[in-house]
């Protein structure tokens, strides 16, 4: 699934957009006011906690991927440091509060299936909390190498396929 970006009015004026080639490739341009467009990617982050051998992961309450299993994730707001949204994310679907502990990995991600076009991944260890499945979040729960469920998105799969292994 490729993510496609459009834009029909001017934010500026109100005036319709065409397609015109700017900066090396085709753009809205507001037929107006000459106001180009250029589409911000969307960010998200995601955070790896481990205990006893065991990682966390929530399952998704919802679609995109309704019932596969991801690690703690979401979107970055357009002002937020990218580590407070990863602590803020994991608070909001498990309960936990988090130390970020290392950047891990940054994904490009655009054909996943998710809607996020970068993903930041973190290694973090809990500091507080009670567990709790919230947000977006069906349930949660803790799994071992030998027991990974079925995973949505690229960076779970990716970061979890290689913690099996013993790379993480």
């Amino acid at each position: 699934m490729t993510h496609t970006r459009e834009a029909h009015f001017c934010a500026h004026c109100g005036a319709a957009m065409i397609q015109q080639e700017r900066y090396g490739r085709l753009r809205p341009v507001c037929s107006a006011c000459g106001q180009v467009v250029f589409f911000d990617p969307k960010v998200a982050v995601c955070t790896l906690i481990f205990q006893d051998e065991r990682v966390l992961l929530i399952q998704r309450a919802g679609d995109p991927k309704k019932g596969f299993w991801a690690l703690p994730a979401g979107f970055m707001e357009w002002d937020e440091d990218p580590q407070d949204a990863a602590r803020r994310e994991c608070l909001e679907e498990t309960g936990l509060i988090v130390q970020i502990d290392r950047l891990i990995d940054v994904f490009y991600t655009p054909d996943d299936g998710g809607l996020a076009d970068i993903v930041i991944a973190y290694a973090a260890s809990i500091s507080g909390g009670i567990l709790q499945a919230a947000d977006d979040a069906e349930t949660v729960g803790w799994f071992t190498r030998d027991s990974l469920p079925e995973l949505a998105f690229l960076p779970s799969q990716r970061l979890l396929s290689k913690w099996a292994k013993g790379e993480i």
